[in-house]
This record gives structure tokens, C-alpha cells and sequence, in this order.
């Protein structure tokens, strides 16, 4: 059963426009950020979290790096062009955040 559903993730993630799956990456790595201030601030949170966040990020980036593949991108541009990415980033807050003030 789990394998199913990691399966059907995948095929999720899969089906994603590239764009999409870079600003997933870019939300999920705030969440971790908040996740890890909660911790740090001795706060309630669900430690369960850190795993399935890490987890999903790596398999949008592995999704991302098989698209570069295919493309005929090899490892040292795709280096190159992932920091060029990093860069152009806009850093904004992340999801949840972002509904506790559409609430306010």
C-alpha cells in the first residue's frame, strides 16, 4: 500500500509544470524554515513533518534533475543554472502564512 502511494505522488509531481514544481520546492523549504524555528522556540509541532517535507523536496528536485536530463543538460550546467535559480528567487512567506492573513 505505501509503495502505491508513493508511486501516485510521483506520477503527481510528474504531471507538474516546471514552474510549479520549482515554486513547490521554494514553499516547502519555507515551511521547513518555520518548522525549524517552532522547534527551536520549544513550541508544539509535529516532528513527523521534517521527514515528509524533506522527502517530498527531494523528489521534486530529483523530477526537476530527470527533465534536465532529458533535456541533455549535464551535472555542470545543471549546477550552474540551479544557482543561477537560487538567485533569482523571490523570498516570500509560505503557505501557511500566507492563509493566516488572507484570514486576518
Amino acid at each position: 500500500v505505501r509503495m502505491a502511494k508513493r508511486e501516485q505522488e510521483l506520477e503527481e509531481i510528474r504531471a507538474m509544470e516546471t514552474e510549479n514544481l520549482e515554486q513547490e520546492v521554494v514553499d516547502l523549504k519555507g515551511e521547513l524554515f518555520l518548522l525549524r524555528l517552532k522547534r527551536s522556540a520549544r513550541q508544539e509541532f509535529k516532528s513527523s513533518e521534517f521527514g515528509r517535507m524533506r522527502k517530498r523536496v527531494a523528489r521534486l528536485l530529483t523530477v526537476r534533475r530527470e527533465r534536465e536530463i532529458e533535456q541533455g543538460i549535464n551535472k555542470r550546467n545543471s549546477r550552474k543554472l540551479d544557482r543561477k535559480w537560487k538567485l533569482g528567487i523571490v523570498v516570500g512567506p509560505p503557505p501557511s502564512l500566507r492563509e493566516k492573513k488572507e484570514e486576518e
